[in-house]
Order: structure tokens, then sequence, then C-alpha cells
């Protein structure tokens, strides 16, 4: 009270009640749906989704769909390509429907290979070779599909957001 020259009110959670409820209850549900959607966890309500980030393990997908999720309320689910996708030659028929909700991250192979090694040191997973065929397979995937994307290689989670709301021309939802 001394510092600031203002009377305490003692009010718990005063905070809360200066802003918008409707606001704060939608970047909830963003963050929730986010969380629910992790990793191709469901295919539920993918109808509701605002953008669906798909691209190899460890491209930088979740903290994305996270940081837009509380940043900006929006509804971002998340999948990782992998070699059974590759395989198949094809997206899962469960994501097909939404494919113009879909943004596509990539990451240079020698970059994802450090990343994987911190997490699963010397395994396949891990191995450069593994990370080049991986990566060139999702990026084929991406442009026969007719998918936006972006390396994250050098990229910060703000900055790859800020793409995918340009390019996806969402209006920050929360701000």
């Amino acid at each position: 009270e001394q510092e600031f020259g203002l009377r305490a009110t003692h009010t718990i959670g005063r905070s809360h009640t200066s802003t918008d409820s409707a606001q704060y209850k939608h970047r909830i549900e963003a963050i929730n749906f986010s969380l629910a959607h992790d990793d191709g966890q469901s295919s539920k309500n993918l109808e509701e989704a605002d953008v669906i980030l798909v691209g190899v393990s460890r491209s930088g997908k979740t903290p994305t769909t996270l940081f837009l999720a509380m940043q900006y309320g929006i509804k971002a689910a998340n999948y990782p390509l992998t070699p059974d996708d590759f395989d198949r030659g094809k997206l899962p028929s469960s994501l097909l429907p939404y494919r113009h909700k879909m943004f596509g991250l990539s990451i240079a192979p020698d970059r994802l290979a450090e990343i994987r090694n911190e997490r699963l040191p010397g395994s396949k997973y891990a191995a450069l070779n593994n990370c080049r065929y991986e990566v060139n397979e999702a990026e084929h995937m991406m442009r026969k599909e007719g998918i936006r994307w972006m390396s994250s290689t050098t990229k910060s989670i703000e900055e790859i957001a800020a793409t995918i709301l340009q390019e996806i021309r969402m209006e920050a939802r929360t701000r």
C-alpha cells in the first residue's frame, strides 16, 4: 500500500474479474481442445478445429498448438506424420475431410536428429538417416496433398504461430 499509494482491496481472485469472461472461457476451451487433440490422440470434433498441424515427431507441433490456444484462443489439433503414413502414401482417412485446415511443420534432418537424440539417444528414431527419410517423406506428402508448410528449424514458437495465423488468415481472438 505504501509503495503504490493505494489501499489493498484484499479480494481474492480479483485479477480474473478484469478480463472478459467470454474471451477467457473461449481460451480455456481452446486449450482443452488442443490438449485432447495432441499428437493425434483423438479425431473427434475435428470440424471444430481452426487449424490442424501435421509434421514429423519433434518438429514443434505441440508447443505451437498450445501457444495458439493460450495466446489466441485458437482450437489447434496436431497429428504426427509417421512411417506408417508414408508407407500408405496418404494422410489418415480421419484427416482427409479437413485438408483445408491443415498446416505442416518440417525441420532440418540434422536438427531433428539432435532433438531426438536428447530424448532417445542412439535409437533408430533418432538416427540421421531415419530423420532424413521422415522429413523427405513428410515434405513430399505435404506437397502432394497441397498442404501449406514451413520449416521450424530456426523459428521460435511465436514466429511459427505468427506465420500460421497469417497463412490461415485468422484474427487473434484475445487481444
